[in-house]
């Protein structure tokens, strides 16, 4: 992914329509990496008036989606027969990202 597509994909199709549904209350979360914090993602996010969360440099304590992918990754590792291309992954993350427990 590059700034570029996160913010035409990411930012423009979907933040900001959610941002628009959720007002003023709403804070944008995302990480450190480096298509997040292109300079053209900042101009989008102050453009919207988005207000994003500081994160530390790399915290997984913090950021609990690591922790998820984390997850998903070991559950996709210990498929038998693991996925051999890109449309069984898909299928594979799908199938563990809807059977991750909401507790």
């Amino acid at each position: 992914m590059t700034g570029h597509i996160n913010r035409d994909v990411i930012l423009e199709q979907h933040v900001r329509l959610f941002r628009g549904a959720m007002g003023a209350k709403f804070l944008f979360m995302d990480d450190n990496a480096r298509p997040h914090r292109a300079n053209i993602v900042d101009e989008c996010l102050q453009s919207e008036d988005i207000t994003r969360m500081d994160w530390p440099a790399y915290s997984t304590d913090l950021n609990s989606i690591e922790h998820v992918w984390d997850m998903l990754g070991r559950r996709i590792a210990a498929r038998q027969p693991p996925p051999t291309c890109l449309p069984e992954l898909r299928r594979a993350l799908l199938d563990e990202w809807c059977n991750i427990s909401q507790d």
